[in-house]
């Protein structure tokens, strides 16, 4: 059964948390600021695809099991907190002068493409989220596990929507953004906001319905 008033009220609200600043919107405009277009598009292919694991465990029951089980939150959770304070002291220690590093585009692609899925991967809240947050949206009637699917991958849409319209604000601003010191400036606030964001994660509690 498909409830149009219900799927509405699901992308006006996924939208609004969609847009809200977290992790994976700091890793698509960081990329598209430093690196360009391509890059970010990698770091979004990325995020997306750690989104599809999400949604295709939390269907498998993983969600529920993250809710209930302290043990199994607390392990991911601290993982994933760990890989950002790591993203954000390497930023910080070391920033970057120049975007065109030695690296191959296709190296540097794959990189973005690897620091996007376990960013997203490693956050536990998404899968927590998906399971407090879908329900609510699911019409009476229809199959819980394949709707719940469903409205993830409209979630997973709507994201990639907004990771493009980020990456293409920046491209106006690219020859300025690529300066020497903005880079170096963007590496260290992006690190900041990192690390932030992995303490944030560390000290969260697995009843939370915000993502990070």
């Amino acid at each position: 059964m498909f409830d149009p008033a219900l799927f509405l009220a699901f992308i006006a609200a996924a939208t609004l948390l969609t847009i809200t600043p977290g992790v994976d919107t700091a890793m698509v405009l960081r990329s598209a600021a430093t690196e360009g277009p391509r890059s970010a598009l990698f770091a979004g292919i990325g995020i997306s695809i750690g989104c599809l694991i999400w949604a295709g465990a939390v269907s498998l029951g993983l969600g529920a099991l993250l809710q209930a089980s302290e043990l199994a939150y607390t392990i991911l959770k601290w993982a994933g907190a760990a890989y950002l304070v790591w993203l954000g002291l390497k930023m910080l220690i070391k920033p970057r002068t120049t975007w065109a590093d030695q690296d191959t585009p296709g190296a540097k692609g794959f990189a973005a493409m690897r620091a996007g899925f376990f960013t997203n991967i490693t956050n536990p809240k998404i899968g927590v989220f998906y399971v407090t947050f879908l329900p609510q949206f699911i019409p009476h009637g229809a199959n819980v596990t394949l709707y719940s699917f469903f409205l993830a991958l409209v979630h997973i849409a709507l994201s990639v929507v907004w990771f493009a319209a980020l990456t293409a604000a920046t491209v106006p601003l690219g020859r300025a953004l690529r300066r020497p010191n903005v880079i170096k400036t963007l590496d260290r606030v992006t690190g900041g906001l990192f690390i932030a964001f992995g303490l944030r994660l560390a000290t969260s509690r697995a009843d939370r319905k915000s993502v990070v």
